[in-house]
């Protein structure tokens, strides 16, 4: 425990914290076993409280399971991509509405005005959009990982044809990829270091 927690506060073990974080690696093999359907509402139903701007909530997602689906989306990833894509139980197509806002007087209601700051300004509301349904992308891996799946993020596809063949309207926008599931420890590949405290960070 970190030396000013305060004491009611409660705290995820280290066993939890390895988990999620130090001893969790993204996945490029992975074993032969399902994902439900009720995981990936387990999973969804944790990462939506994670917060974003003013509850803006812009991520949007297809869960691509079925094979006729996968095979759609394997036509629109890079070459080193394919073959993960193709063998991972569930990839996750994390996009974001770009027309977010028409939802704001249902999520931020203690403000009625929240949906003029974004229809006044297209570049805020796509700045916005693309910000918050990140954040949600990475909520949707800790919240993955929290109830036991691995992680394959992929940013490596055609983010043109992904729109077009999942997101027809045009109204949401993909941002990245992830696979989902069990993954085979074969596929790790050695653990890469990170930046200190001291190169990533300042205190003022």
């Amino acid at each position: 425990m970190a030396q000013d927690q305060l004491p009611d506060r409660k705290i995820l073990s280290d066993q939890a914290l390895d988990t999620i974080f130090r001893e969790a690696r993204s996945q490029n093999k992975w074993l032969d076993k399902p994902v439900s359907d009720t995981m990936l509402h387990a999973v969804y139903d944790l990462m939506k409280w994670g917060p974003t701007s003013a509850n803006c909530s812009p991520a949007r997602i297809v869960f691509v399971k079925g094979p006729d689906a996968k095979e759609k989306l394997v036509a629109c990833v890079s070459e080193g991509n394919k073959e993960k894509t193709r063998t991972a139980p569930v990839v996750a197509i994390i996009g974001y509405d770009a027309r977010f806002y028409e939802k704001l007087p249902e999520l931020f209601p203690h403000n009625p005005d929240a949906k003029n700051w974004f229809t006044s300004s297209e570049e805020m509301a796509r700045i916005t959009a693309m910000r918050n349904g990140t954040l949600q992308g990475a909520y949707l891996m800790i919240a993955a990982r929290a109830l036991g799946l691995d992680c394959g993020p992929m940013s490596g596809f055609d983010h043109d044809a992904v729109d077009k063949a999942f997101f027809p309207d045009g109204r949401i926008k993909s941002n990245f990829l992830c696979g989902l599931g069990y993954g085979d420890p074969a596929g790790v590949f050695e653990r890469l270091p990170r930046l200190s405290f001291s190169e990533a960070c300042k205190i003022l």
